[in-house]
């Protein structure tokens, strides 16, 4: 079954705040919800499916539907990571194919910033009952150094550049500049990004994500139900997912799971990467952008370095635009999980609602990706295809 043209994103919403003071967990999700329904043009008593990851307070799903008030004939608690809401949306549009609901509501929300938290330089253990633990938790592995070995060995095997690294950051923050939302709006040069303190050693503090609250939420719907909104139709084309661990120890650090999400993806929309106007690559790191567009097929393993460089990710300068939000490196990364806004922005790319200076002209095809996990240890990743009709 495909799940082509079987399902629309009618609803995308992004909360604005970036610290989430006074606010619960569970209020962020429904706010996000509401905020996506309004969108959409719908009201919760039209969602019958609902989909959550990890994020979502209490038993999840079951949670969040008790506290929104929702009456569900379908739920997916799909744990990936920060890769979870794009994994959702492919989800979202097999469950609506094959009859199980028609309209789906997917949310996230997170406080790290709130609550202290500080992105990637603290151990990272997902419990003692993880079968990792044992065997890594004692050599204190970070998300910073596990990235930054990705970004060390690349440099080793291919000649990468710190200053080809930068211009990631360079282009995230020209798109920034005109996001009145983003935490970091001010434009910087690579000259800045290689001579900022350095985190994990060739990541710079500004090749690194920001920290930041809020949450964001899709709306995807039954062509039926598309057919009746009055919104933009944005339908989906293709999605894939895939995991990528330690293989026994087998390990390649320099390819990412989006080798595998990214043709399955492709294939099922019919589509080759150079038909893309736009693209959203998660950006947790300058190093998880220039990884996955090789992964994905928009350069050659190894090119990363020469496609990212001189503006080419820029809107109105490169050819091959990317968050033109700011991303997570200069806009939003929230709960620590930015697949969502990639979607988001997507979205609104193809609808034409990106900011005027940042908009790319007949944007009809775009592609959002996402990575959970660690790209240097164990991760997942979600890459969908989506259409302006």
């Amino acid at each position: 079954m495909t799940i082509n043209g079987k399902a629309y994103i009618a609803g995308a919403y992004e909360h604005p705040t970036r610290k989430a003071v006074g606010k619960s967990l569970a209020q962020l999700h429904a706010e996000v919800a509401k905020g996506a329904l309004d969108d959409a043009g719908l009201t919760k008593d039209d969602v019958d499916g609902y989909f959550c990851a990890g994020d979502a307070p209490g038993l999840g799903g079951l949670s969040m539907a008790d506290y929104m008030g929702l009456k569900l004939r379908h739920m997916d608690n799909t744990e990936t990571g920060g890769s979870s809401y794009v994994v959702h949306v492919g989800h979202a549009a097999e469950a609506i194919a094959a009859g199980k609901c028609k309209v789906a509501l997917i949310t996230l929300a997170g406080r790290p910033r709130a609550e202290g938290m500080s992105t990637g330089t603290a151990p990272r253990n997902y419990g003692i009952d993880a079968p990792d633990v044992a065997f890594e938790f004692p050599y204190a592995p970070t998300i910073v150094n596990m990235y930054a070995m990705c970004a060390k060995r690349h440099m080793y095997e291919f000649g990468t550049t710190s200053e080809q690294l930068a211009w990631i950051k360079v282009a995230a923050s020209h798109h920034a500049q005109h996001n009145p939302n983003a935490m970091l709006r001010n434009v910087v040069t690579v000259e800045e990004v290689v001579n900022s303190p350095m985190i994990a050693d060739p990541l710079h503090r500004l090749d690194c994500c920001v920290i930041s609250d809020g949450g964001g939420a899709l709306v995807v719907v039954a062509p039926e139900i598309a057919a009746k909104l009055n919104r933009p139709k944005i339908k989906i084309l293709g999605a894939g997912e895939a995991p990528k661990h330690q293989m026994g120890g087998r390990i390649d650090l320099t390819y990412s799971a989006a080798a595998a999400s990214g043709p399955a993806a492709f294939a099922e929309a019919g589509i080759k990467p150079s038909d893309i106007k736009y693209v959203s690559i998660y950006d947790s790191f300058t190093v998880t952008v220039l990884i996955q567009l090789e992964d994905l097929g928009f350069c050659a393993k190894g090119d990363g370095g020469k496609f990212v460089s001189d503006g080419n990710l820029i809107s109105g300068v490169g050819k091959l635009p990317f968050n033109t939000d700011g991303g997570g490196l200069c806009n939003n990364h929230p709960g620590n999980r930015g697949g969502m806004t990639k979607v988001i922005e997507a979205v609104r790319q193809l609808r034409g609602e990106a900011h005027p200076a940042v908009q790319v002209a007949n944007c009809n095809l775009a592609l959002a990706h996402g990575t959970g996990g660690s790209l240097g240890t164990r991760h997942a990743a979600g890459t969908l295809i989506m259409e302006r009709v």
